[in-house]
């Protein structure tokens, strides 16, 4: 099945379509893990399997030589035991893919292939915790494998699941599962070991901040993530949408609460992208055609160094002017939910409130190998902003810089400053 990822092997499309080419684009952001499986939101790609070109081409008969004057050796004189040649070949693609020193990059073995699509519906076995990489400092960082300067993070739980129950919060580093140190695996390796079935416990050992470390079992269960939700504040007069990923599904959703407010009279709305990791670039493009009737989205520079403009869709329920717009983010704000972001932005639609965004400006795309040999995800695409920016490990910093760190429990000084900036006080019911 050949991958495109969140984000395309992107084209733009008429509004209707959502294939290409036999092709399921999907863009997004931050390495997440949601409930235990993987959400690569970083830009990526579904579609069918590419189709195989047998043998060497002969122009690159010199470079790849090496090669298989090395698998040769391997399957034709080691004498340490049996060799699995399936394996020997899954191990070539790994390396091959590693090579690129991409964090976005990967090869993924049959499970962890069929584990990652999983967390696209939103459907999944786990605790429910989105994670990103985070330096030695605490900041959002794109790097891998894990180690003491790249460490495996805990950004959002999902309301009502284990993780949230269990008590872990945002910022708090994982270091080891079930005993063993996360130390030397990528994101998703961790991430494997953190996902499980339903009814069946896990062990992380835990680093907080002014807390000594300690460890936490959590039982895993049936997650279904919401990713909309809804409510009025300001005794009516703004309306609050909360998008938690980017699917087809999140974008109908998106689409019919925003029409549902403006249709109520509502003049003022606040949409709390902070947490968001991202999901399929299409549905960025359809989110974002909410309140832009018409011009760039965001623009995708591919392999070749082709820029392409991806324009928004007609028919956004708050495309009129006078409706004004607050978008909430923060570092946990990632790929798609920053194609949003920035368009909004860039575009004088919106006024963004909170702390920089992850920083996540790639597309990658999936493939799946034949032969049981799993799959692959491959950065194919870079996205810019409308203003042709690239935010890749640097994100958007918002127009009004708020940050909830210090908060109490209860409150939330990002959303009151929203309010504040809409024309409201408080963040009342």
């Amino acid at each position: 099945m050949t991958a495109v990822g969140e984000g395309p092997a992107l084209q733009p499309e008429p509004a209707p379509e959502r294939r290409r080419g036999g092709a399921l684009v999907v863009a997004g952001a931050l390495i997440a893990v949601l409930a235990g499986t993987a959400l690569f939101l970083s830009g990526w790609t579904l579609g069918r399997q590419a189709a195989q070109q047998p043998g060497t081409p002969v122009s690159e008969q010199a470079l790849w030589q090496p090669f298989w004057d090395t698998y040769t050796a391997i399957t034709e004189r080691y004498a340490g035991g049996p060799v699995d040649r399936q394996a020997v070949v899954q191990g070539a693609i790994k390396g091959m893919i590693a090579a690129l020193n991409d964090p976005f990059s990967m090869y993924l073995t049959p499970e962890e292939f069929k584990a990652s699509l999983q967390g696209i519906s939103g459907q999944f076995s786990g605790i429910g915790t989105t994670v990103g990489t985070v330096d030695a400092s605490g900041a959002n960082a794109s790097c891998a494998p894990l180690s003491a300067t790249c460490r495996l993070a805990v950004e959002s739980t999902i309301p009502g699941s284990p993780a949230e129950e269990a008590g872990l919060q945002p910022g708090d580093v994982i270091t080891a599962i079930n005993g063993a140190t996360v130390s030397g695996l990528t994101t998703d390796q961790a991430t494997q070991k953190i996902r499980g079935p339903k009814d069946t416990t896990v062990t992380l050992s835990i680093a907080r901040d002014s807390v000594r470390p300690f460890s936490v079992s959590i039982v895993r269960a049936d997650i279904l993530q919401p990713e909309v939700s809804t409510r009025t504040l300001a005794d009516g007069a703004v309306g609050y949408i909360k998008l938690a990923s980017f699917s087809d599904q999140a974008s109908v959703d998106f689409a019919a609460a925003v029409a549902s407010d403006v249709r109520a009279g509502e003049k003022a709305l606040v949409i709390d992208l902070r947490g968001d990791p991202g999901g399929f670039v299409t549905d960025a493009r359809a989110i974002a055609s909410q309140f832009l009737a018409s011009g760039t989205v965001f623009w995708e520079r591919d392999a070749a160094g082709d820029l392409t403009e991806v324009t928004a869709e007609p028919g956004g329920a708050a495309t009129d002017p006078s409706i004004k717009v607050v978008v909430l983010v923060d570092g946990g704000t990632a790929s798609a939910s920053e194609i949003v972001s920035a368009a909004l932005h860039d575009r004088g639609r919106a006024t963004l409130v909170g702390t920089k965004t992850y920083g996540k400006g790639t597309v990658q795309q999936w493939t799946q190998l034949g032969g049981d040999n799993g799959g692959f995800r491959l950065t194919i695409a870079r996205w810019l902003t409308p203003d042709k920016v690239w935010v890749n490990g640097v994100g958007i910093t918002p127009d009004i810089v708020v940050s909830a760190a210090a908060s109490k429990p209860g409150q939330d000084p990002v959303l009151d400053r929203a309010l504040a900036t809409l024309g409201f006080g408080g963040s009342g019911q």
